[in-house]
């Protein structure tokens, strides 16, 4: 934030030179006249404003710009951080910018003012909206994420100056938003700090308390890493492998996440240090790890080897923890040069200078190639939450590693089920899935993948998907696939629905049409197709009375009347029921039965003409059927039609005390009754156990008879009919 008032006594000049120094270090081609150009026009752009801090508000830019010069980054990308704010607070236009400097760093800035400049009314939709703005200017120059990173770095170490609910949404944020962002381009350098920052704001008392606890064991600590940095700098070297040992302590937020996920205390973290083995070689990066266990016994479930599997953000190196004297543990990570600069700076190495070759850009297509992808799956989502929900398993979750059954490595989010691995291989792959196998025995789809699991997809030779995969999978692959098809299947039902329900309210009026006056009439209603008009029918948008309406009624012969009446009875006679219910006297419509209050023979029910999947059967005084943006023309009456052999399933809630084989003899009242018990579940607090149970019922005097007999249980003391308000689609 900003103020007008006289300026700081700062010496912008002297920040300016320092920053050159940098520069020189490693380019010395660098063009120091257009820097000073950019310097010397966003200081005066910026020339009346001021920070909270009283400092002038460029030495904001100055600063950022200066992060930036520590990842030794190109001139564009300094040239831009120094002027990434005119845009937006001062009287200067894009195409300023542009003509002065180039479309480059136009570009950046264009990319950075769009990410601060949204607005919204909605927190969390305008929280979301930003992920994906964010996400697009990333993907169009890469090179906005490192400004951004380090324009939100310099402003956390500045947060002091802000009101304290200022800090705290700030701070939340940034470890919502930047924290991952860092992680995802691979920038641990400015992550951890990120994180650091934003721990102290949003808990005090905690980074206090760990900064203290670490203060106390420094000495203790130093000598440990000393005790251990030279045994094994020997052993390297007899080995022959020449390296560099350095000690790492590690930073107050990674504390506190371990101490808070083993719900243990700080006196209980041994590995509060890591030390590192900077190698030249990836050869030698193997060698170590060989020479290293020979000397401390590692802990098997804690080798990981992420040069052969790098991370999504292409991080690389080998980690080990290892048991040391004294009964405590230490990780080490080996790696080479190379690796330890990229797992510092991540995809900032793609810009930094290199003597004759510039900027080394050779594979930052294939890094910034599955943004661009899920920005393309993601155009459909019209939903800014449901985007950021999707991005997020994608963007900011942590990977595993699974394979399939002939050794290929596959890298998904951390909780992804085999129907995203299933997806990932091919979208027939996943459309045909019907099961899986984990390290060879049978799983759900619903089933979390692990590090190291082996998936086998089990496929039938016809595709049969369902709606409700979207809420097991995880990944934007997956449910771009998913919701193309049901996009498509949920049209083509819906144009039959539709149909179905105009015809019949033609019928009834004694209007006879065709196709050819139908369309006429669907232009006229604003629609370029038929089957648009139909589907729009069919989800209930349009009632079939008012398209209906635009035509004259047909004054139907006697001979009509007879041959019309014959007709339906005939059909009435030959037709089978499907679905047990009948809706306004047709049995052949599209019918499913609502999941909130799981009607059955016996209840009196009403049908709900829905988006996509026909007319839902409820049963009458769903709660569901109050919501007051229900029309009338979305109801409509259903009977029972249901063949005596025909089931449906019934959520049943027990209620029971606590106690040994209570869950057998519930098992054995069922089979007495000859019921079929689908799922079950069994949950327990104090002495109160919950039982839930899904059984196949025949109709309502069925399921009496069940819940008599399971009510004669010892402890069950109440047994309730599951019943649940959802949303209406």
């Amino acid at each position: 934030m900003k103020r007008e008032s006289p300026a700081a006594a700062v010496d912008l000049t002297a920040m300016m030179e320092a920053i050159l120094a940098k520069v020189r270090v490693y380019n010395l081609q660098a063009d120091e006249d257009k820097l000073w150009f950019g310097f010397r026009f966003a200081s005066e752009a910026h020339a009346a404003q001021v920070r909270k801090s009283g400092e002038p508000f460029f030495t904001h830019a100055l600063t950022v710009t200066d992060i930036l010069a520590d990842l030794r980054l190109d001139v564009d990308t300094l040239i831009a951080a120094m002027v990434h704010d005119v845009v937006e607070d001062t009287h200067y236009e894009l195409e300023d910018i542009r003509q002065r400097f180039g479309k480059d760093v136009a570009h950046m800035v264009d990319g950075v003012t769009k990410i601060s400049g949204i607005r919204g009314v909605n927190l969390e939709a305008r929280k979301a909206e930003t992920y994906r703005k964010l996400v697009l200017a990333i993907a169009q120059d890469p090179r906005t994420v490192l400004i951004k990173l380090a324009d939100r770095l310099h402003n956390m170490r500045t947060i002091s100056h802000l009101a304290p609910d200022r800090q705290q949404d700030i701070a939340q944020e940034t470890m919502d938003v930047y924290v991952p962002l860092a992680h995802r381009f691979g920038i641990a350098r400015i992550k951890w700090e990120l994180e650091d920052l934003a721990f102290k704001v949003l808990q005090p008392e905690r980074y206090f308390e760990i900064e203290a606890g670490i203060n106390q064991t420094r000495t203790e600590r130093e000598r440990l890493i000393q005790r251990l940095v030279e045994p094994l700098q020997q052993a390297l070297d007899e080995a022959g492998i020449a390296c560099a040992i350095k000690g790492r302590p590690k930073h107050f937020y990674s504390i506190y996440r371990k101490m808070k996920a083993q719900e243990i205390g700080l006196d209980r973290i041994y590995d509060l240090l890591a030390l590192r083995v900077i190698t030249g070689t990836k050869a030698d990066c193997y060698h170590a790890l060989g020479v290293l266990h020979s000397h401390y016994p590692p802990l098997a479930d804690r080798i990981k080897d992420y040069i052969a599997t790098p991370k999504a953000n292409g991080y690389q190196s080998l980690h080990s923890t290892v048991r040391i004297p004294g009964g405590k543990y230490i990780e080490v990570q080996i790696r080479t040069e190379e690796m330890h600069q990229r797992s510092e700076i991540g995809i900032a190495a793609h810009w930094r200078y290199k003597e004759g070759g510039g900027a080394d850009t050779e594979d930052l297509a294939d890094m910034v190639q599955w943004l661009r992808q899920i920005m393309e799956w993601e155009e459909d989502v019209d939903d800014p939450r449901e985007f950021m929900e999707t991005l997020k398993a994608d963007f900011f979750d942590d990977e595993v590693f699974v394979f399939s059954p002939g050794g290929d490595v596959f890298q998904l989010p951390r909780g992804a089920t085999p129907l995203d691995f299933a997806f990932r291989i091919h979208s027939e792959v996943g459309f045909r899935c019907i099961g899986a196998k984990i390290n060879g025995r049978i799983a759900t789809l619903r089933s979390e993948l692990h590090n190291g699991d082996t998936i086998e997809i089990l496929t039938s030779k016809t595709p049969n998907p369902s709606a409700s995969w979207l809420e097991i999978v995880r990944t934007s692959r997956a449910k771009h696939h998913l919701r193309r098809w049901i996009r498509t299947t949920q049209f083509q039902e819906s144009v039959k629905l539709g149909r179905d329900i105009l015809e019949r309210d033609l019928h009834r009026g004694k209007i006879r049409t065709k196709d050819d006056q139908l369309l006429e009439v669907a232009q006229q209603m604003g629609y370029t197709e038929l089957d648009k008009l139909l589907a729009a029918v069919g989800r209930g948008e349009v009632s079939a009375a008012k398209v209906s309406g635009r035509f004259a009624p047909h004054v139907e012969s006697a001979a009509e009347k007879v041959i019309s009446r014959g007709r339906e009875l005939a059909g009435n006679l030959l037709r089978r029921p499907k679905t047990g219910v009948r809706v306004a006297g047709e049995d052949n419509l599209m019918i499913s039965f609502a999941r909130c209050c799981q009607p059955i023979p016996g209840d009196g029910i009403i049908g709900l003409i829905t988006r996509g999947r026909g007319v839902s059967v409820h049963r009458v005084g769903c709660s569901n059927l109050n919501d007051p943006n229900l029309g009338p023309e979305r109801l409509i009456d259903v009977t029972w039609d249901s063949p005596a052999d025909q089931t449906y399933t019934v959520k049943l809630i027990i209620q029971a005390q606590d106690r040994p084989n209570l869950i057998m003899d519930i098992s054995n009242k069922l089979s007495l009754t000859n019921t079929n018990l689908n799922s079950g579940d069994f949950a327990t607090e104090d002495d109160m156990a919950r039982v839930t149970l899904v059984v196949e019922v025949r109709n309502l005097n069925n399921l009496e008879t069940i819940m008599k007999a399971l009510y004669k249980v010892p402890g069950v003391t109440q047994i309730d009919r599951f019943q649940l308000g959802v949303s209406h689609s």
